[in-house]
């Protein structure tokens, strides 16, 4: 009786025995799982984080490289403007140069007489006086060439721009000769009245001419007929021929 109770025993601490060991090596199992979990579980995350960081950082570095490339081109296009900017003025000179010639190319061919010419003047008469029987030598009352060489020398002292005398241009070359009672321009002959245009200040060679024991005053002395009229527009045509 009392062996049987003492098997009967051991046999429950046995089941006792072998429940535990069994839980404990279940626990064991579970906690080791719970770790290599966890383990797996951080190196994810590190290898993840490690994933981010060299994509930021490879961004990074290509920003850093773009924008060393904008400051490079930057400084280009600023080289680029500063030459476009010396170009620019540079064609600015040529074409205040180029302005400046055509003027002058202008100038030339108005005194050369090769273009029309239009503006304000004054226009002057001379015509020969009245005879006088009493006067011996009717020379006395005709205008000779220098009645005509003083209208025309304070014509031009006063700023005229162009002369001529009947519609004929005068130029550095024109020449002027008494023939009797006709005067010849340069080769062409002209009868009196003689008209003498210049294109100018209306206002400063009229007052040139009207001056006190000048030009107006010594012709009328030589008997002379003066006569000026202001003119608002005087057309002088180009001068034929070569």
């Amino acid at each position: 009786m009392w062996r049987e109770k003492t098997v009967n025993k051991i046999k429950v601490k046995g089941k006792y025995f072998i429940l535990s060991l069994v839980c404990l090596v279940l626990g064991f199992m579970v906690a080791f799982s719970y770790h290599l979990t966890q383990i797996k579980l951080q190196n994810e995350k590190r290898n993840l984080s490690g994933t981010q960081y060299e994509e930021t950082l490879g961004l990074r570095n290509q920003l850093i490289v773009q924008e060393e490339t904008n400051r490079k081109l930057q400084k280009e296009l600023n080289q680029k403007q500063g030459e476009v900017l010396k170009n620019e003025k540079n064609l600015s000179k040529e074409t205040e140069s180029f302005l400046n010639l055509a003027e002058d190319a202008e100038k030339y061919r108005m005194f050369l007489g090769k273009v029309e010419v239009k503006g304000k003047g004054v226009r002057v008469t001379l015509s020969d006086g009245a005879y006088d029987p009493k006067e011996d030598n009717v020379n006395n009352y005709l205008v000779h060439e220098q009645h005509v060489f003083k209208v025309i020398t304070e014509l031009y002292i006063s700023g005229a721009a162009v002369v001529a005398i009947n519609g004929q241009r005068l130029t550095s070359h024109s020449y002027i000769v008494c023939n009797g009672p006709v005067i010849t321009v340069d080769g062409m002959p002209y009868p009196a009245p003689f008209v003498i245009t210049a294109i100018g200040d209306p206002d400063v060679l009229s007052s040139s001419l009207n001056l006190t024991g000048g030009v107006k005053d010594q012709l009328v002395n030589d008997n002379v007929v003066f006569s000026m009229e202001k003119e608002d527009e005087i057309v002088l045509n180009p001068i034929l021929g070569s």
